[in-house]
């Protein structure tokens, strides 16, 4: 749950940096109205964003703290962006192992998109600990969690 969350939230912070989106609605008078709507609140740049965010679950792997032994995914590849990314990305890392995590992704979204979306149009801080702890307790809270 905090990967798929870190994920939306990193690409929710660079839409907010860019312009805004005009949107065409249709009064019922059969007006039609321009609106401005922040891209990083467009339902198409929302839709696209959960159908690919799962994807990049390969990008990370398990970790386990030698103490405390707790397990938390982890990110482990540079972003799009970064300045070790093209050379990163000459090398090809895939594994199984990473599917596991895929799929729990794709089922947060499936049961919580409606949270998700409302957590961005509120323009909330801190999405992994909104969605993960409080709106579904999937995870405890950031301080003694376990993560999904």
């Amino acid at each position: 749950c905090r990967a798929l969350m870190d994920e939306v939230e990193y690409d929710v912070t660079k839409a907010r940096q860019k312009k805004t989106k005009v949107s065409f609605q249709i009064n019922p008078d059969g007006t039609q109205e321009r609106r401005k709507v922040s891209l990083a609140q467009s339902e198409a740049f929302l839709t696209d964003l959960l159908d690919k965010v799962c994807e990049r679950m390969n990008d990370y792997k398990l970790e386990e703290d030698p103490v405390t032994k707790e397990r938390t995914f982890k990110r482990f590849a540079p972003r799009k962006g970064d300045k070790i990314y093209k050379e990163f990305k000459k090398f090809y890392f895939y594994s199984d192992a990473y599917r596991p995590l895929k799929f729990a992704c794709e089922t947060i979204i499936e049961e919580y998109e409606d949270e998700i979306f409302s957590l961005i149009a509120q323009e909330a801080h801190s999405l992994a600990d909104k969605l993960c702890s409080e709106k579904s307790d999937l995870c405890e809270t950031s301080t003694n969690r376990t993560d999904l």
